[in-house]
Formats: C-alpha cells, structure tokens, sequence
C-alpha cells in the first residue's frame, strides 16, 4: 500500500557548481525526467558552500522511484555519498502571485 504522506527532501551539495546542477537537470531531462512524477515543487539555490536543494514529494516512494535514476547521475558528476534528509512535510503554503 502507497503511503500518501507528502515530505520535504532536502540535499546540501557542498561541492556542487551551479553549471554542474544545471547539467544535471540536463542529463534528467534527458532521461525523460522533464517533470518527475509525484515531485510537487523544486528549488534549488546557490549556499555558501555549493548548492541546497528542497523538494516537496507526494510521498516518500515516489522520491524512491526518481532516485533510481537521479543517484546515477549524482555519481557520474562526482557526488557519491548524496544523502537527503527526509522529513513528514507538517505544513504546505501556496502564496499568491503579486497581481492576481
């Protein structure tokens, strides 16, 4: 049975460049992941080492699935021992773009 608990997933790439991340946002395209099923919402954003990432999943086997092939290509750029740290997302807010 699916679990329906949405979570938060949250990656630090301390070594990741800003071209290195959008290569490999390439190489997902690529690999048919343009819009990975069950991802809600991605960002992703420059830190003061390297990369931060956060991603809001409908659940925890749907990221599963998307690491089957996103951990691959994590390890071809370099990034061997990516570990996300997983959380039961508490709360959800949706903002209102200004001028709506």
């Amino acid at each position: 049975m699916e679990n329906k608990q949405k979570i938060m997933v949250q990656f630090d790439f301390p070594e990741m460049t800003t071209e290195s991340y959008n290569q490999i946002w390439q190489e997902l395209r690529e690999a048919g992941f343009e819009n990975p099923k069950g991802l809600l919402h991605h960002a992703g954003a420059p830190a003061e080492k390297g990369l931060k990432v956060v991603d809001i999943w409908e659940n925890k086997e749907k990221f599963n699935e998307f690491g089957q092939t996103l951990m691959p290509i994590l390890n071809k750029h370099g990034i061997k021992d990516a570990k996300p740290i997983i959380l039961p997302l508490q709360y959800e807010y949706k903002g209102k773009i200004s001028g709506e």
